[in-house]
């Protein structure tokens, strides 16, 4: 089966005070939760033919999106709403979450 590289891009980062309706809790080090640091909006990340997590990559959000970009790296897509060959799929922080854009590279 043919393995295709897969672009991520960083779609949107939610801020907590969104997430908690301007009363953002404190977090267990004393302070208030924010919005994710490890990503900003435009940041992109190529996944090669391997599949390994790309460096710098947060490692909680490729667990999460992992699947959905195994399904574009193996030639696939399985959502009819989003232009082929991409996906949206975002990490499952319910305090920041983060979206993502995956595209099938082509070559």
């Amino acid at each position: 089966m043919a393995r295709h590289k897969v672009k991520i891009t960083v779609l949107k980062r939610v801020t907590s005070e969104y997430i908690f309706d301007g009363d953002v809790p404190t977090s267990p080090n004393g302070k208030k939760y924010t919005i994710c640091t490890r990503f900003k909006e435009g940041d992109e990340y190529i996944v090669e033919k391997n599949l390994q997590c790309p460096v710098g990559f947060c490692t909680y959000a490729w667990k999460d999106i992992h699947s959905d970009l195994r399904v574009l790296a193996l030639g696939g897509d399985h959502e009819p709403w989003v232009e082929k060959p991409k996906m949206i799929s975002c990490c499952t922080d319910g305090i920041r979450p983060v979206s993502f854009t995956l595209e099938r590279m082509d070559e």
